[in-house]
């Protein structure tokens, strides 16, 4: 029997050693240029419409107008605030999947203080007040998980998961107390005429305490975390609980106070949307933010110039989308299905910066 020897090339995947940031950033930037593309190619199927002018009317829709501008700016710091929030969490690896929940819970103490306190106290002390109800709403919220993670080990992934169902449930039973007019099944607009415990505007712009606050918090947490004894200690807990021990770091008081941080961070982000944008609560409030931030904070590598551009820019094409969608006559699932493209890719091309393809040459054998 003759055997005959060949060579033949084989591509396969191969995790990187390390990765320069500027080609890291390339290969996000050729993610956002294809997930454009392909945009743009659901765009005409959808509409029959040039992309060039469906995409200009996304701009318009994010930055055409002052009013228009200053929406995103707000929303990109509310997505941003909470990503901020989970960060510590996360760094610890402890998967907090419950800022949905954490929002929900950190917008009913801010609706409370407006609809008990609103008429009895002036307005600063009751923009503290929905602060801090807020920040201690979502600190109990983030306080279970925690507890049991620290002394039982539980799964913290499901606990949170859990933890939003059931701060969903709560917000429903407090529609029905707050309801407006009685039987409508909604709160309506808290404080309407005289607008007790909303937000003022600062500098001409009703929008400017929630970024002012944002920025505070998200300078104040990577300090924390970059320069604190209990940021190094969450750290070491992060890479590796064993490590942790050995080195004197009480594990289980670390997760609890980390998750403390966590949470209450995200029930202040419920202060600034019922608060500061929309002065009502309903269990739509969070709008899935708690989820979207995930990708943010995991895109960023925590980084927090890459967060607040990752914020900034979903919050862009969404705010964008919902431009064209009521331009061209569409239903609001078509600025989710934009959004749900640029995720994708987004997402995707994480995978290319940790792994690349390599080609090797393989020698077969083959009988004849």
């Amino acid at each position: 029997m003759n055997k005959t020897v060949r060579t033949k090339n084989v591509i396969h995947m191969v995790k990187r050693g390390s990765i320069s940031r500027a080609k890291a950033w390339m290969i996000r930037g050729i993610a956002v240029l294809l997930s454009l593309l392909v945009c743009a190619v659901v765009i005409v199927a959808i509409t029959g419409d040039n992309p060039l002018s469906v995409y200009g009317g996304i701009v318009s829709g994010a930055v055409g107008s002052n009013r228009r501008l200053w929406v995103t700016i707000r929303e990109s710091a509310t997505l941003l605030v909470i990503a901020v929030g989970l960060t510590p969490a996360f760094k610890m690896r402890f998967w907090n999947l419950g800022g949905e929940g954490q929002v929900l819970m950190g917008g009913v103490a801010t609706a409370a203080v407006m609809i008990y306190l609103g008429p009895l106290l002036q307005d600063w002390l009751l923009v503290i007040l929905s602060l801090v109800g807020a920040a201690l709403a979502g600190l109990l919220w983030g306080f279970l998980p925690a507890f049991f993670k620290a002394k039982f080990n539980t799964n913290e992934s499901l606990f949170t998961l859990m933890m939003n169902y059931v701060a969903m449930q709560i917000v429903t039973f407090c529609i029905v107390l707050w309801e407006h007019p009685k039987g409508s099944n909604h709160v309506g607009v808290i404080n309407q005429k005289g607008k007790e415990g909303w937000f003022p505007s600062l500098f001409g712009s009703e929008y400017m305490l929630d970024v002012i606050l944002v920025a505070v918090i998200t300078i104040l947490v990577f300090w924390y975390l970059r320069y604190t004894k209990q940021g190094y200690e969450l750290s070491v807990v992060g890479e590796s609980v064993n490590t942790a021990r050995y080195a004197g770091i009480e594990v289980k008081k670390v997760i609890v106070r980390t998750m403390l941080i966590s949470s209450a961070i995200c029930g202040i982000a419920g202060a600034l949307i019922v608060g500061g944008a929309s002065h009502t609560i309903s269990t739509s409030t969070a709008g899935g933010r708690g989820f979207t931030a995930i990708i943010v904070a995991w895109l960023s590598q925590f980084n927090p110039y890459a967060m607040i551009a990752a914020s900034v820019f979903l919050c862009f094409m969404q705010q964008g989308s919902i431009q064209i969608a009521t331009q061209y006559g569409l239903n609001e699932n078509a600025s989710d299905i934009i959004t749900g493209i640029l995720l994708f890719f987004l997402i995707g091309c994480e995978f290319f910066v940790r792994y690349r393809l390599e080609v090797t040459k393989v020698e077969v054998t083959e009988a004849k």
